[in-house]
């Protein structure tokens, strides 16, 4: 195998590290607490649904091999795709379905406008736990059709002043030049009488990215030469016993800007993509590519008594968001003189929460009321960097009013019963749609369409049921619907219509339906869970050969599923952890599968963590991806997201070792063995600069020190 020298090299390195100490002993059970499931803070085992809590450990572990949020959440969450090993999350769903990301509760998707960059709003050191519930909800707004994924930051230590540093690393164990990048953060957190604080700074710089041969990956939603920095600051004062204000900032920038250029090819040529360096004299065309700038300030009050049993939690929020795109030639227009061209989403969202929580008893039943009222603005275009408009400015006002009871009766049955009724309207002036070509004679037609508003108003119902009478097993079911007008953007942006009236623009109501179980066998946690989601609208696109352009298709749709997941804990060094994920989708008008890009083939984890003294650990984990090949090629060549998945195996290996009680050394190797395989995406999309190899073995070393 190619440089297996190098993994024989890291293993004895990563076994020297197997004396390092823990943040959370193995045999110590975490707390099991969510609050992004019904906004309250509440045991996970009282919630009649599927949720997955990557906590903080877990985060830690996997930040020894990988930062990225896309890894983070493919490894740990049952239902979500595989990670895509870029900087997009395009084709990485939940259970087949967009999920709505939110930072501490505020959205940082962008679903008038959804250009699959929204899971990466952070620094994966920022997050004290990653709360993931999946399915349709009516608890929360547009864009959570498959679920809501809610990263809960960090929180004050009770000390006065808590410092951490940390410094690493990361280099190609294949070819190392070039590749060596570096990571620096620095976190202070503690509290001063009734003053706390959080404050946190991180820089990244990947270097050059190259897969399992040794060549540079290709740069299409690349991250060679990436440099992220992440500033972020909570404050929080205690006014009196009851009632506290709290204050967010999160900045966030992730630019790639390397010295390269794509050699493209596709899945269809048998050829991958990879990048070269430019000639001399040259440079790349367009700007550097990702999020740039963006930021997110929020405010919140509390007030545990606002009235007799009644907690008051108001939170009020401010979001800028510009994301750039790749240069892409599909972008030109030969007749204005561009070759190319390259877009960005932009949005600005304001907010205001009211969450109530009551607290009433009835003949020994415990009732919580949870009720209040979501306001939103948010403005999302999609400009061009040259000045041109692709998506106009779309204005939306939405308001939404909840209720959500949950009744504990008996001490045996969680109830929960609840609606949401959402009113929104987007407004949007006249514009005219892009002339496009896929070459000088095949373009686009343009169209100058007459502005207006679109109105949408939907009652949304949600009902589950669970028994915790006997933690042997613990069934539960569940019903929810929810509301999405995800991606009018991109309608806007093909329409062949001159009057926004005449868009074939309804909402998209999803049913979900969800039937599992829990058991907790002493040191065995076992889940299961069975779904079916449905939909009288979707929003897959087909292929126009005449314009080289990929148009919305609204048509019903059927997804389904399962999933099951183990959790042992051995003794008190050694833990293992398993999980198996399967889902399927139809467009059952048409009765044909869906698409790579909302179905994963199935994938199969396992993480086993050993930690041979008090002082040590080393993790090890194995990632599978199945096969999944449900359609047939078009004269000759797979079309849109049709490609067929083949099977691909990734082990990674992780290692730390404390030196003193502030000190600690780790190292961590991705792609333990040097697999050489296409990411599930590369295979199964056939658009040209997609098919790209995944990173191949590299060596991540560093340390953190205490203070």
């Amino acid at each position: 195998m190619k440089n297996l020298s190098y993994s024989v090299l890291t293993l004895s390195l990563l076994a020297a590290f197997s004396t390092q100490a823990q943040e959370v002993p193995i045999g110590e059970k975490i707390e099991r607490v969510v609050v992004t499931g019904s906004r309250i803070i509440e045991s996970i085992d009282e919630v009649p649904a599927s949720i997955t809590i990557v906590n903080r450990q877990d985060i830690l572990d996997q930040m020894k091999i990988n930062t990225e949020l896309q890894n983070i959440l493919a490894t740990k969450v049952p239902g979500m795709s595989p990670s895509t090993g870029t900087s997009s999350n395009s084709s990485q769903t939940l259970r087949g379905r967009s999920a709505l990301v939110m930072i501490d509760g505020v959205p940082q998707s962008t679903p008038l406008r959804n250009g699959a960059l929204g899971i990466r709003t952070l620094d994966a050191s920022t997050i004290e736990r990653i709360e993931v519930i999946k399915g349709a909800t009516s608890i929360f707004g547009n864009g959570a059709a498959g679920g809501v994924i809610n990263y809960i930051t960090k929180k004050a230590g009770k000390d006065k002043a808590n410092v951490e540093f940390g410094l690493s690393s990361k280099v190609s164990l294949v070819q190392p030049d070039d590749s060596t990048g570096y990571r620096v953060d620095l976190a202070v957190d503690g509290q001063l009488d009734a003053f706390s604080y959080v404050f946190s700074v991180s820089k990244e710089e990947t270097g050059v990215q190259r897969d399992a041969q040794g060549d540079i990956i290709g740069l299409k939603y690349g991250l060679t030469d990436n440099t992220t920095q992440n500033v972020f600051t909570k404050l929080g004062y205690q006014l009196d016993d009851d009632k506290s204000v709290q204050l967010t900032y999160n900045y966030y920038d992730a630019q790639t800007d390397p010295n390269y250029v794509d050699v493209v090819s596709s899945i269809n040529s048998g050829e991958k993509t990879y990048a070269v360096p430019v000639v001399d004299g040259q440079k790349p065309k367009g700007e550097p590519q990702g999020p740039k700038d963006n930021y997110n300030l929020m405010l919140k009050y509390i007030d545990e008594e606002v009235f007799a049993n009644t907690q008051l939690v108001l939170d009020g929020y401010k979001q800028n968001i510009e994301n750039i795109f790749f240069f892409s030639t599909s972008l030109a227009n030969p007749a204005q003189g561009l070759d190319g061209g390259q877009s960005l989403i932009k949005s600005e969202k304001t907010g205001l929460r009211a969450v109530f929580n009551t607290s009433l008893e009835f003949d020994g039943a415990d009732t919580t009321l949870i009720y209040g009222s979501d306001l939103l603005n948010d403005i999302t275009s999609q400009p061009m960097v040259d000045g041109r408009l692709w998506v106009p400015e779309m204005d939306m006002n939405n308001v939404a009013f909840f209720l959500q009871t949950k009744t504990i009766v008996a001490d045996d049955w969680v109830v929960k019963v609840g609606a949401r009724h959402e009113s929104i309207d987007v407004a949007v002036d006249d514009y005219d749609t892009l002339r496009l070509c896929k070459s000088a004679d095949v373009c686009s037609v343009p169209m100058s369409v007459k502005g207006g508003e679109f109105d949408y108003k939907a009652t949304t119902y949600n009902f589950g049921l669970r028994h915790i009478g006997n933690e042997l097993f613990s069934p539960f079911f569940n019903y929810s619907q929810g509301a999405d007008i995800s991606d009018l953007g991109r309608l806007l942006r093909t329409a062949t219509v001159n009057d926004i009236n005449l868009i074939h623009s309804e909402a998209s109501i999803i049913d979900n339906y969800e039937i599992g179980a829990s058991s907790q066998l002493d040191d065995l946690m076992l889940t299961f869970a069975a779904y079916r989601s449905t939909s009288e609208l979707g929003t897959t696109n087909k292929y126009d050969a005449a314009t080289g352009i990929y148009l919305p298709v609204r048509a019903p749709q059927k997804i389904w599923g399962w999933e099951i997941s183990a959790d042992y804990i051995v003794n008190e060094h050694l833990n293992v952890a398993a999980a198996y994920s399967y889902n399927e989708g139809k467009d059952t008008g048409n009765d044909v599968y869906l698409g790579q890009k909302q179905i994963s083939a199935p994938t199969f984890t396992t993480t086993v963590n050993y930690a041979p003294t008090d002082a040590s650990k080393v993790t090890l984990s194995y990632f599978h991806v199945g096969d999944r090949n449900r359609f047939e090629q078009v004269d000759g060549n797979w079309v849109g997201d049709q490609g067929p998945i083949k099977s691909y195996n990734v082990i990674n290996l992780s290692g730390q070792y404390q030196l003193d009680n502030a000190i600690k050394l780790y190292a961590g190797i991705e792609n333990l063995l040097n697999k050489e395989y296409f990411t599930a995406r590369s295979q199964g999309y056939s658009y040209a600069g997609y098919n790209t190899m995944a990173l191949g073995s590299s060596l991540k070393v560093g340390f953190t020190a205490k203070f």
